[in-house]
Formats: C-alpha cells, sequence, structure tokens
C-alpha cells in the first residue's frame, strides 16, 4: 500500500472515544467495525486508480537507477485468474511488488463479451472493457478480505487463549498486511473510434480502477490484432490528439499520476489510411508522408482523373494508392518509421511508456530501435510483448544457429535450417540448452539492453486454461477418470499451498460466518462448523 492508513490501535483508540463500553448503542463490537473498515482496502475504485499510478512511477523510478528493477504482469481474462496469479505471486515472493495485471483486448474481444469468440479488430463492445478492470479489482479486493478476516480470526484465538504474544504477532500481521490490489495496464485498442469517443471510454475505464492506458497508433475502424497482417496506422498528429484525449481524462479525474503507453504497429503496418496535411518542412506530416510508396508522373503514367499528386523533392509523384483507398508506404520503412513515432509520441504526445510491436523476439532488433529513440529521449522505457504469437523455441533456436555459424562455432549443416529446429530431439543438444538459457534470461536481457520496464505475456491465461482444460479431460473422459483430476489438479493445489484447494474458503464462506457472528453472535449459522468438508484440507 501507498497511503498511510490507520492501524489496528488507533481505530481502536477512535472508536473507544466514541464508543467507551467497546460497543455501539445496536450491540455492535468496535473490533468487528475495525475488521470491516481495515477489510475495506480502497473504498472506491477511482481511489486504487489513483494508487496504484503512484505505484507504477515509484516503479518507473526504481527501473531508472537499476534496469535490474523491471516490472512483470501476466494477461488476465477474469477477476479469478488475476487474484490467483497475485496470490501465486505473493506466495513465491512474499510481496506483490514489481507484479501487475495486464488486461488485454484481444482476450476480451475472444472472450469476455456478449458478441461471442471475435478476433482482435475492435469488434467488441466498449463496456466489455471496463466491465473487466472492475471485476479483476472486485476479485483482488475480495482477495483482501478474506486474508484480512482470516489473520482476525487469529487475533480472537489468541485473545480467548490469553495469548499476549500471539496477539501482538496478530495485530502487526494486521498493520503490515501488503494488499492484492496491483497495477493494471489495461489495452484500449486503437481508441474506440475519435479522439472524444477515446476520451469518454477512458475515462470510464480509469473510473473502473486502472492507472495505465495502453493506446495504439492503428485506425480505429481497420484495426487488427498487432501480430496480423493488413495493419493500417494514422497520421502521427491524430495519434497524439488520442495520447492526450487519455491525459485529459486522467486529469479530470484527479489520477495525476496516470500512465499512458503509446503503442506503435508502425513496424509491421504497410498502409495508412489518410495523407496528412503538412504546415511546413519537417512537420510531423511531412515526416510521415516521405515514407509513402510513390511513382513518377509521366507520358507513360499521367495523372488521371480520380487520382492524387503530393509534391515530394521538388516534384509532383503520385502516392501509390491500393484497391481500397489505403495509401502504401515504401517497403523496409517499419523500423525507421517505429523510431520516428516513439520520438514523437513521447516529446509531443506525452507518452510515458513505449510499446513497439514486433514479429519476433530479438533483442538485438528492440535494443538498436532504443537505442536510436534514447538520442532524442534518455530515459525512454518500454512495455514489451513477450507474445504467444511468436513461436519462442523456433525463434531463439534459429538466431543461437545462426549466430553460432557467424562466429565460426559451428558449420551450417551441424544443425538443419527452418521448422525441423522445432521437433524434440534438438532438446538435449547444446543448441537447445543454450536457447533456453536465453529463453530462461530474455526478460533480464531485454530490460537491462533495451529499456524494457515492464515484460508481460498477453494471453497466457487463454493457452493455459486450454491447456489445462485439455490436460484434465483427456484423462478424465479416457481411462484415468478421478485420478486424473487428483493428479493433475488436487495433489498438487495441495503441495503447493494453492489456497483455491479450500475453494469454499476461497469464495469468502470464512467472511460470511464472520458477518453472521457479528450481527447475531451465538445465533449465527455458520457453514465452516464440524461437517465442513473443507476441513479435509486444513493440515495444508
Amino acid at each position: 500500500m501507498t497511503t498511510m492508513r490507520k492501524t489496528y490501535a488507533e481505530h481502536r483508540q477512535d472508536l473507544t472515544a466514541r464508543y467507551p463500553q467497546g460497543v455501539t448503542p445496536g450491540g455492535v463490537a468496535i473490533d468487528d467495525i475495525i475488521q470491516l473498515k481495515l477489510q475495506n482496502t480502497f473504498n472506491t475504485h477511482l481511489d486504487i486508480a489513483r494508487e496504484m499510478a503512484v505505484v507504477m512511477r515509484a516503479d518507473m523510478a526504481a527501473y531508472d537507477a537499476d534496469a535490474s528493477q523491471f516490472t512483470q504482469s501476466l494477461g488476465c481474462w477474469s477477476g479469478f485468474h488475476a487474484q490467483q496469479m497475485i496470490k501465486s505471486v505473493k506466495r513465491l515472493r512474499g510481496t506483490t511488488k514489481g507484479a501487475y495485471v495486464y488486461l488485454s483486448g484481444w482476450m476480451v474481444a475472444g472472450l469476455r463479451n456478449r458478441f461471442g469468440h471475435l478476433p482482435d479488430q475492435s469488434m467488441h463492445e466498449k463496456t466489455s472493457v471496463v466491465d473487466l478492470i472492475e471485476e479483476i479489482y472486485v476479485s483482488l479486493r475480495q482477495a483482501d478480505e478474506v486474508a484480512i478476516n482470516d489473520l482476525f480470526k487469529a487475533l480472537k484465538t489468541a485473545r480467548d487463549a490469553g495469548d499476549q504474544v500471539a496477539e501482538q504477532a496478530a495485530i502487526k500481521a494486521i498493520d503490515t498486511f501488503e494488499t492484492h490490489v496491483v497495477p493494471i495496464i489495461a489495452d484500449i485498442d486503437a481508441g474506440f473510434g475519435n479522439e472524444h469517443a477515446t476520451y469518454l471510454l477512458a475515462k470510464e475505464m480509469i473510473k473502473a480502477g486502472a492507472c495505465c492506458l495502453q493506446i495504439e497508433n492503428q485506425v480505429s475502424d481497420a484495426k487488427q490484432c498487432g501480430h496480423q497482417d493488413g495493419k493500417v496506422t494514422v497520421p502521427r498528429e491524430d495519434f497524439i490528439e488520442k495520447l492526450r484525449a487519455c491525459r485529459l481524462a486522467f486529469e479530470e479525474l484527479g489520477v495525476d499520476e496516470g500512465v499512458i503507453v503509446a503503442r506503435t504497429d508502425s513496424l509491421g503496418a504497410g498502409l495508412t489510411q489518410k495523407v496528412p496535411v503538412s504546415q511546413g518542412a519537417g512537420d510531423l506530416a511531412a515526416e510521415y508522408i516521405k515514407w509513402l510508396k510513390t511513382e513518377a508522373i509521366t507520358a507513360e503514367n499521367p495523372l488521371r482523373d480520380g487520382e492524387i499528386a503530393i509534391m515530394k523533392d521538388g516534384a509532383f509523384v503520385k502516392p501509390v494508392r491500393m484497391a481500397n483507398g489505403l495509401f502504401a508506404f515504401q517497403d523496409g520503412t517499419g523500423r525507421a518509421r517505429v523510431i520516428e513515432d516513439c520520438i514523437a509520441n513521447l516529446t509531443q504526445g506525452g507518452a510515458d511508456l513505449l510499446w513497439i510491436e514486433t514479429d519476433t523476439p530479438n533483442v538485438d532488433e528492440i535494443a538498436s530501435m532504443v537505442a536510436e529513440v534514447r538520442k532524442a529521449v534518455p530515459n525512454a522505457k518500454l512495455t514489451y510483448n513477450n507474445s504467444p504469437s511468436f513461436n519462442w523455441t523456433l525463434n531463439l533456436r534459429k538466431q543461437v544457429r545462426a549466430q553460432w555459424i557467424a562466429e565460426g562455432k559451428i558449420h551450417e549443416d551441424s544443425y538443419p535450417d527452418g521448422n525441423v529446429l522445432m521437433s524434440a530431439e534438438y532438446d538435449a543438444t547444446d543448441l537447445g540448452r543454450e536457447a533456453d538459457d536465453r529463453l530462461a534470461r530474455f526478460q533480464v536481457d531485454i530490460s537491462a539492453r533495451a529499456g524494457v520496464f515492464h515484460n508481460l505475456i498477453t494471453l497466457p491465461t487463454f493457452h493455459l486454461t486450454a491447456k489445462s482444460v485439455d490436460e484434465l479431460s483427456r484423462g478424465y473422459f479416457g481411462d484415468q477418470r478421478m485420478q486424473a483430476y487428483v493428479n493433475s489438479v488436487q495433489r498438487e493445489e495441495i503441495r503447493r499451498g494453492v489456497s483455491a484447494v479450500k475453494h469454499q474458503h476461497e469464495v469468502g464462506s470464512d467472511l460470511g460466518d464472520t458477518f453472521k457472528e457479528m450481527v447475531g453472535g451465538e445465533r449465527a449459522l455458520k457453514a465452516g462448523g464440524h461437517a465442513n468438508t473443507m476441513n479435509q484440507f486444513a493440515a495444508e
């Protein structure tokens, strides 16, 4: 937590002053009031956005001082996925520091909208993105409630036993409790319309709790997944207006430290929707137009009715226009356009972080582009998509093979080229082991060498859910039946300490029992008695 909240003792002092008898006139114990106040870790989701923005800014400053302090997230398509991820991080590290949640527009389109399973083309309802942010924070806050309730149960047990040491330990645990609420980087796609539509949606996302918005420079009505063909970018001044729309939304709602991630898809985008109007040499429009593919106007290729011409290098030329009216960029200019996009987004659009969508995971490629950007903006930082769209095994094995050949370490015939390198027969080879070592180091390397502050995987829980359900189904509907469930799910939950193994507790049955006791005392009808089968897991 980043803001100062009252301790258990401070709450008790305040409430004792109001209720010297230790209970309200209606018979509510002040300790029960304290518990509910502390369980309610945030009053509103706008408060979450404000506080998590401060967390992100502090993390960015820490990264500027030490590039090993990068942050990470996994893309989650439900509140439960996000909750379990953060609980796992807390079990592993003892803290949630450096862990965020990524909300992918791809997964909202594919899994979380009323229109069914859709491609990543901004066809899903805008409200579905907002709803998922809200759901994620409801789940993370419930994790707080369940955990703090357990701490108060420990406090009550210690007091009932007269164990003052245990009592003080329980109070200390309550006062030092770290929330499960972490920053969300929320995908607003290409803004779902014009700059005003972007502003309106941004406000709703922020009110739902988003402290960080990621927006891309594609055309809203022609938006494609970053790893598919047919991407169409907008002129830089158009995109900058949307960056400003997001900033205005943050400022209006008092999220002064709100973070904007400006994503460029120019590396893989060969088209633009329109030719912007240049007001003078070197302006944003001129720097965008210079990359258009053009044809000379000659007697053999005259300017015909309905065609357009632009002045380029002192002569009129025809920009190449596709049958659908889109204009083509010169081949091989994506890298240069990316660098110019990034500089403009930081210096003129006020973006805080960059996102460069690439077609392969190559540290050298990203580092070389960032080095160019940093000549203009020395502290430029990135969010990088460690995408499941990459064949990581094949890509890294190819990179190792090419490097070793160039260095003379192996001959071209030492390992085959092409997709055959994906074969399991290469897993235990020197090349396979080196590729796996580089895979394990990838995020460390790209953060140290390429300015990547935040490493994320966009769609891991989509793939994980598909794989896990397939794994269970193969055994359960095959010969193993219940053994498949126990071996692949329950034993692993128990042995790893995954709290969801006690599923009733995980969704708040103990919270309900506690509240019934608060208002009903001995009359409370509780679910957690001796007949509760969750007691079978009590020793774990």
